[in-house]
Order: C-alpha cells, then sequence, then structure tokens
C-alpha cells in the first residue's frame, strides 16, 4: 500500500511538472499527425487449421464491412513512432459450405436436437465494434510507414446465425438417429448463437500508410484475431473460429 500511494503521489508530481512547462508541453504535441480513415474490411471468423470435417466453400458474400476511425502518430527518432487510434466498424461474413460430420445445435420445429450433420450449412455474422490499435511505425520514407501492434475491439452488437439443409443430422454421435433437413423454411435446422459471442476481442494488426499526395493516401492492414470469437466455454461448434480480416481504405491527413 505504501509503494502504491507513493507511485500515486510521483505520478501526480511529475504530470504536475510536466503540466506547468509550456515550452515542453509545445515540443511534445507539435510534431503528432493526425488522420481521418474509411475503409472496408473482408474476411471471415475462420477455425486454424481448417478442419476436415469443412469439406469446401460454395459462396461467399460480400458484408457491409465498413470502417471509420481516427489515428493519432507520434515519431519518437527519424525512423520509429508509435501510433494510437480509435475505429468503428464492422465485421460480417456471409458463407454457404459442404460439412461432413460438423458437430452442430439446431432447432427444427419446437425440437432442439444436438449432433454431428452432414450437409450443407449457411452461416452469419455481425460484429459492430469499438476497436483501439496500438502500433509501433517504421518510417521506410516520409510519406510512407510500417505499422504493427496489438488491439482490443469492443462489441457493440453481435449475431451468429445461420441454418442446416439439404442433409441429414445423427443425434448425440454418428451413429444416433438420422435427422433428415430439407431446403426449405421448417424443413431446415435454424441455429443462433448470439449471446454466446465474446464482447471484447484481441488481437494483431500489421499494417501499411501510405500518403500519394500532401494530405491523401491510401492504407491497408491485416487483423489477426488471437481470441476466439465465442467465450472459452461454448462447445458447441467444436473448433475455434478466429476473426481474421483485411481492411483497405483511404486515409486524409488532418494535421
Amino acid at each position: 500500500m505504501k509503494r502504491v500511494i507513493a507511485s500515486i503521489f510521483s505520478l501526480i508530481v511529475t504530470i504536475s511538472a510536466f503540466s506547468q512547462n509550456e515550452e515542453t508541453n509545445k515540443s511534445f504535441y507539435q510534431d503528432i499527425e493526425g488522420y481521418g480513415r474509411v475503409g472496408y474490411n473482408i474476411g471471415g471468423n475462420a477455425p486454424l487449421p481448417m478442419p476436415a470435417t469443412i469439406r469446401s466453400l460454395n459462396s461467399y458474400t460480400l458484408q457491409p464491412n465498413v470502417s471509420f476511425g481516427v489515428d493519432a502518430y507520434k515519431p519518437i527518432t527519424a525512423r520509429w513512432g508509435a501510433m494510437v487510434g480509435i475505429h468503428f466498424e464492422n465485421k460480417g461474413m456471409h458463407i454457404d459450405a459442404d460439412v461432413k460430420n460438423y458437430h452442430m445445435e439446431i432447432v427444427k420445429g419446437n425440437a432442439k436436437l444436438s449432433g454431428v450433420f452432414t450437409g450443407k450449412n449457411n452461416s452469419r455474422t455481425t460484429q459492430w465494434m469499438f476497436t483501439v490499435p496500438l502500433q509501433a511505425v517504421y518510417c521506410i520514407r516520409p510519406n510512407l510507414k510500417l505499422k504493427l501492434g496489438p488491439y482490443v475491439s469492443y462489441l457493440t452488437q453481435r449475431k451468429f446465425e445461420g441454418y442446416a439443409y439439404d442433409g441429414y443430422l445423427r443425434v448425440n454421435d454418428p451413429t444416433g438417429e438420422r435427422i433428415d433437413l430439407g431446403h426449405d423454411d421448417g424443413e431446415r435446422g435454424d441455429y443462433e448463437f448470439n449471446g454466446d459471442m465474446r464482447k471484447f476481442q484481441m488481437g494483431l494488426d500489421l499494417g501499411i500508410d501510405w500518403l500519394f499526395a500532401r494530405r491523401v493516401g491510401m492504407y491497408a492492414d491485416l487483423q489477426w484475431g488471437l481470441t476466439g470469437t465465442f467465450r472459452g466455454d461454448f462447445k458447441t461448434i467444436e473448433q475455434t473460429l478466429y476473426p481474421i480480416y483485411g481492411t483497405i481504405g483511404i486515409m486524409y491527413k488532418i494535421r
């Protein structure tokens, strides 16, 4: 407790001294650069490695995965700096795949069934979130920067739902009772796992910024989630699904 109090006191003294030094403040803030961004995310929530139970991907439909953000960059040396920001974005996917002996929990009519499914699976994911990246920056040239660092996201809207169709479910295990699933509403097996998704996601963000004009540029990022889409105690889907998305967009230098 004494150490904590001493640390807090030292921090207060340091902040007070810094705030009273006007020249220090000016020198700290004068070289900070600000950027506004608008981009588009493309990717998905996928297991790694891809399991044998997922046989093929039949379709991938683009979603309204827009991303808006602002970032601040602070140079530390001639080549190195740091960047922090806040982004509001959607990371969603809509896929249709062929699966075999894929563990699922579905609802057909009024019955809730669990087992292994062979057939076609249609899934849709929506994840609206606020993301805060913190990145180390290497300046290849004054107008070209490489970025790498962690990010954390807080999800404001979570949806993971879909249906199994044109196949059959073996209840409980591969030798269980066979339940046939058709193609139309009422014949399919529906599922919805919204409440089982994490509210927080963490991962790594690797990217590049390129200013091709005085204030206008382009950027590209790859966000690789290190935490699964679902909570750790969620076992309905056997494999951990990781959010892996790339972003491409335009940027504007505010200052």
